[in-house]
């Protein structure tokens, strides 16, 4: 019954934008700590950015790659996590998935997450 929808992927340009969002059901997004990671072909699961929940005050992480591009946020209200991705790269080409865990944000640990949606394909190319 616990249901993560990622969407917003797509193909967009070098230096363009995409949001992507992450629909939760089943949980209240709120009271997990959400991860973005991101898989290329051939290469291992990234950890890209998290949320905290709202007992550790919602901080924010992202990876160095994309501290200053990225920013990830949560709508309580529509349960909902978003990333917003500025000035793509074409290195930023992957399948970005949206993970929850009642625990502390990580980024380095994906298998702590509990709750993972299918994915998103995005693609930076010109």
């Amino acid at each position: 019954q616990v249901q993560l929808v990622e969407s917003g992927g797509g193909l967009v340009q070098p230096g363009g934008s995409l949001r992507l969002s992450c629909a939760a059901s089943g949980i209240t997004l709120d009271d997990y700590a959400i991860g973005w990671f991101r898989q290329a072909p051939g290469k291992e699961r990234e950890g890209v950015s998290c949320i905290s929940n709202s007992d550790h005050d919602s901080t924010t992480y992202y990876t160095d790659s994309a501290k200053g591009r990225f920013t990830i946020s949560r709508d309580t209200t529509k349960n909902t996590v978003y990333l917003q991705m500025n000035s793509l790269k074409p290195e930023d080409t992957a399948v970005y998935y949206c993970a929850a865990r009642s625990g502390f944000a990580i980024l380095s640990a994906p298998q702590l997450y509990e709750y993972w949606g299918q994915g998103t394909q995005v693609i930076v190319s010109s």
